[in-house]
């Protein structure tokens, strides 16, 4: 039986979430904003620094996982990664080249890769199945809110100091997450139950050992489809976003594209705080449509006015999509993968699938923008989300709505 986690632990795994918020996901948009405004970039080779980071996470996302579910060092994993991240970010000021911002950048991705594995890994190790529902919902609440506080900051900061406040105001946060992490408990996890390993469970027909557990589940495939094309067309949508306030107002672009960012989180903290309530009564599949359909819709509205407060309004859609989805998707693989011990190895290895859709989304949109413009850009993204929501619709319901 798992050890039930102390307060002081329980708070440390929340503040984990929210101070690392920032740090996982990189410099993000703001790296499109400082290619572009400081060393006038072309969007083209924005967006292929962007992509080569994200296949760098492509390539080192399922190992990340497959080493989560071996080592029992999983909070000197995440301190290391988080430091490698920070690292990679605030030496970006003093190198100006495409191929030193390339190396710098795909390091820092696929030092990131080990934090969605460890972190889902540590909250089931400290909860059990029965209550990683709660607790996912509780993890995604506060990242959203560290998203939220990171973003004001930022944008507070690059106003005041101009964009390269970013990387620093990430340093101090990367920090702030070791210092989370330490405050956990080592004996607060069951380090068993963090692979998803129940001796005692009936295990479901296609959770086998290895890497059948991928090729032989026509579910996980079928869920891995559709996460590729949900992030290949979301991805490049705030960057989009963010060049085009470029090049509307360049000394507001850093702080309207904070507003964006912010907008979303805001309403990904109801939405994450949804999942952990409801997902377990009335099922994932529902909440899933409900995330997806949102995206082709948000794409289409992006294209109707390039008033920066209606683009900022628009992003509060990705608040719904984006937060359904990320509290949704361990739920989703934990029940796929249960009783298996392949948890993470199988979370690391559809968030490859994903990670390949987000590497192809940014150098896709910047190829359509200079042929095309932003407008086809976005209505391409378009096309690609509903393409997922059809598809989602044959995935089948991964646990049964429970009895009022």
């Amino acid at each position: 039986m798992v050890q039930s986690p102390t307060p002081r632990s329980n708070r440390a795994l929340d503040a984990l979430n929210f101070f690392l918020a920032d740090v996982r996901d990189g410099l993000g948009p703001y790296l499109a904003i400082y290619l572009l405004a400081v060393h006038h970039w072309e969007p083209a080779s924005i967006g292929l620094v962007m992509t080569l980071a994200g296949l760098a996470a492509l390539v080192t996302q399922t190992p990340a996982g497959g080493l989560i579910d071996r080592i029992v060092c999983k909070r000197a994993a995440v301190a290391v990664a988080a430091m490698l991240v920070t690292g990679c970010c605030v030496i970006l000021p003093w190198v100006h080249g495409f191929s030193v911002v390339a190396v710098t950048q795909a390091l820092s991705a696929a030092a990131a890769s080990i934090f969605a594995p460890a972190i889902a890994a540590i909250s089931l190790g400290m909860t059990g199945p029965k209550a990683f529902t709660r607790r996912t919902g509780r993890n995604e609440t506060f990242n959203h809110a560290g998203n939220a506080c990171a973003a004001l900051l930022a944008g507070g900061l690059s106003y005041l100091f101009g964009p390269v406040a970013v990387f620093y105001l990430m340093a101090a946060m990367a920090l702030c997450s070791v210092v989370a992490i330490a405050n956990i408990a080592p004996q607060a996890i069951d380090h068993d139950l963090a692979r998803g390993f129940d001796a005692s469970a009936a295990a479901p027909a296609d959770a086998v050992p290895g890497w059948r557990a991928l090729l032989g589940s026509r579910s996980l495939l079928l869920f891995a489809l559709c996460c590729a094309l949900f992030h290949l067309a979301n991805a490049a949508m705030l960057p989009l976003v963010s060049q085009k306030l470029s090049q509307l107002n360049m000394s507001l672009a850093t702080p309207l594209t904070s507003a964006c960012i912010v907008a979303a989180q805001l309403v990904m903290v109801p939405a994450a705080m949804l999942v952990g309530a409801r997902a377990d009564r009335w099922g994932r599949k529902p909440l899933l449509l409900a995330g997806f359909a949102i995206l082709p819709v948000r794409a289409v509205l992006y294209t109707l006015s390039d008033n920066p407060y209606w683009l900022v309004a628009v992003q509060m859609l990705d608040g719904v999509g984006a937060g359904l989805f990320g509290a949704l998707f361990p739920l989703v693989v934990k029940d796929l993968t249960q009783g298996s011990g392949r948890f993470n190895i199988c979370l690391g290895a559809l968030t490859t699938a994903f990670g390949l859709g987000a590497a192809l989304s940014n150098g896709l949109a910047g190829l359509v923008v200079q042929a095309a413009g932003f407008s086809m850009a976005f209505l391409t993204l378009g096309a690609i989300a509903a393409l997922a929501l059809l598809l989602l619709f044959l995935l089948p319901e991964t646990r049964q709505p429970a009895s009022d």
